[in-house]
């Protein structure tokens, strides 16, 4: 399997997870408001601090985004490119936020897929501060109670990460139970989550939001992303017995790699090792 080398050594705790309870819904974004600030209104207008969430169409502008890319040190395995700010709307085509918390405020973390306003299909990593809704549109949500996304410092990537702590309960409504996870570097993004739910007797479950980066990437289409750098979003994932009766992770994404090139797709199994980090949330359904 492909391995990356990162300047810190390996943490022993490969995946860091927190169990707590959960609830999905779904809420309009309004337009005029920061990106960061209307996500955070729509969690707590229903009794959340925080969780993930998934859109697909939508429209953003001012819009400021990063790109994955080299990094010019041997202080970090990859970096951030310069920052975009394409003028006008810009429409998403797919996306997937972890709403949590960095130095004490709200914040995310978001990558997507989208179309700026000449024409241009891109994709990366959404600037909290920078990223305003253009236009209404509907996201889909799942928050968590009990658990946070905190960013912390990181010794293994060198980066300040989002990764799941325990958190006071706020008394939102929920409705199942929910698994807040972060995968480490270097292991395979299917194989973990199939060992996670094994270990924990989770026969199906279903994941929600699903934000972070691979090593290159290869799709049951028969497609490879071969640049090492990307940013990637869950479009969907579940997690079920398959024809064997073990489990299998099914695992639909979409990514940019740092040379722009874009891919989406269900992930194999076996061969999509983890980059930085992978942030999502997990329900065990049925």
């Amino acid at each position: 399997m492909r391995t990356i080398k990162q300047p810190g050594a390996p943490v022993t705790e490969r995946i860091q997870w927190v169990e707590a309870r959960g609830r999905a819904f779904s809420f309009t974004l309004p337009a005029g408001l920061p990106l960061l600030e209307a996500a955070r209104r729509g969690f707590a207008a229903e009794g959340f601090a925080g969780g993930v969430l998934n859109f697909t169409r939508g429209a953003l502008g001012p819009f400021g985004y990063v790109m994955p890319a080299l990094s010019k040190t041997d202080e970090n395995a990859a970096f951030y490119s310069q920052t975009y700010r394409p003028s006008g709307v810009t429409r998403t085509r797919l996306g997937s936020m972890t709403l949590g918390t960095r130095d004490g405020a709200p914040f995310f973390h978001c990558h997507g897929l989208w179309t700026e306003a000449d024409g241009k299909a891109s994709g990366g990593h959404m600037l909290p501060d920078e990223t305003v809704v253009a236009e209404p549109f509907e996201v889909q949500a799942f928050g968590i109670d009990g658990a946070m996304f905190t960013a912390e410092p990181d010794p293994e990537t060198n980066f300040k990460l989002f990764g799941p702590v325990a958190a006071a309960s706020t008394g939102a409504r929920t409705s199942s139970r929910a698994f807040a996870l972060r995968l480490r570097p270097n292991q395979d993004f299917a194989g973990c989550l199939e060992a996670f739910c094994k270990a924990h007797g989770i026969a199906h479950a279903k994941i929600h939001g699903g934000v972070g980066s691979t090593i290159g990437a290869r799709f049951t289409h028969g497609g490879t992303t071969e640049p090492f750098a990307t940013e990637l979003a869950i479009a969907a994932g579940t997690i079920a017995p398959g024809g064997s009766g073990a489990l299998e992770a099914a695992l639909d994404v979409a990514l940019i790699d740092y040379t722009g090139g874009i891919a989406e797709g269900g992930l194999v199994r076996g061969d999509n090792p983890v980059l930085m980090t992978m942030e999502l949330v997990l329900e065990p359904v049925g």
